[in-house]
């Protein structure tokens, strides 16, 4: 069984960085991407980015273009996220995923499909001015 532990999250000011951190363990194909995910208070969790596991392309969603940056390590046991010039809207707890099925853009925008619907317990990241 896979876990997720999600860490690196906490207070920062508006136009700050952070880099978010995820530790995976338990038996994952290689073939899988990972990728990360956000929840703000009252909504709905979204994606935010992700990395193919297919040939490693790395795709955004709209709103952090520019300046999230999603990396994974070559053992492929840890998941990074860098922010930089955070927002207030950034604010949201940031879940991470390694069981990627399918990672891409649509017409609709990011598009991120998982093999289950697992959770680690999420890092909290909270943008003020």
């Amino acid at each position: 069984q896979v876990q997720l532990v999600e860490s690196g999250g906490g207070p920062v000011r508006s136009g700050g960085s952070l880099t978010l951190s995820c530790s995976v363990s338990g038996d994952i194909p290689d073939y899988y991407g990972a990728g990360w995910y956000r929840q703000a208070p009252g909504k709905e969790r979204e994606a935010v980015s992700c990395i193919s596991g297919s040939d490693g392309g790395t795709y955004y969603r709209e709103s952090v273009k520019g300046r999230f940056t999603i990396s994974r390590n070559n053992a492929r046991n840890t998941v990074y996220l860098q922010m930089s010039d955070l927002k207030l809207e950034d604010t949201a707890i940031y879940y991470c995923a390694s069981d990627l099925t399918h990672c891409r853009y649509s017409d609709f925008g990011l598009l991120l499909g998982r093999a289950s619907s697992s959770w680690g317990q999420g890092t909290q990241v909270s943008v003020s001015l």
